[in-house]
């Protein structure tokens, strides 16, 4: 039996997830920061330096965007830019000491909520969860060109 996703089942997918990711952040630690800051700390996290253009495609942003970002990211001590070894005219962002304190702060704080909200669910519901997050991880991902 085949069963197809209609744009409908899509959209209250991304509301659920939208209304999730906000409410873990409103009810998390006191440090702020916008969702491209948090993706690009993120990305800096688990990739290491890159540079602007890569942070943008990882971020799902423009390119001048991401420029934005990492100026507003630097001035608060989150990332700072060095030289490419590789080509001296161009720069690579690198998280700080401060930076990955942030993010590991910002991600314990919003896993422990959603912790906290998952032990309210059975087992069942838990175990199910569970088995999403690798799809969900899929479909995350950019589309590869």
């Amino acid at each position: 039996m085949t069963t197809s996703v209609t744009n409908q089942d899509a959209l209250q997918l991304v509301v659920a997830v939208h209304r999730l990711i906000r409410s873990l952040r409103q009810s998390g630690p006191v440090r702020r920061l916008q969702p491209t800051q948090l993706l690009v700390l993120a990305e800096l996290a688990a990739q290491g330096p890159m540079r602007i253009g890569e942070i943008a495609v990882r971020a799902l942003c423009s390119q001048p965007t991401a420029t934005t970002v990492v100026t507003g990211l630097e001035s608060g001590g989150l990332v700072r830019r060095e030289a490419d070894p590789a080509d001296g005219r161009a720069t690579i962002v690198e998280l700080t000491g401060a930076g990955r304190d942030t993010i590991l702060s910002l991600a314990h704080g919003e896993a422990e909520l959603l912790s906290e909200r998952l032990s309210r669910l059975s087992e069942e519901e838990r175990d199910h969860v569970r088995s999403v997050t690798p799809l969900l991880r899929r479909l995350a991902e950019p589309k590869k060109r």
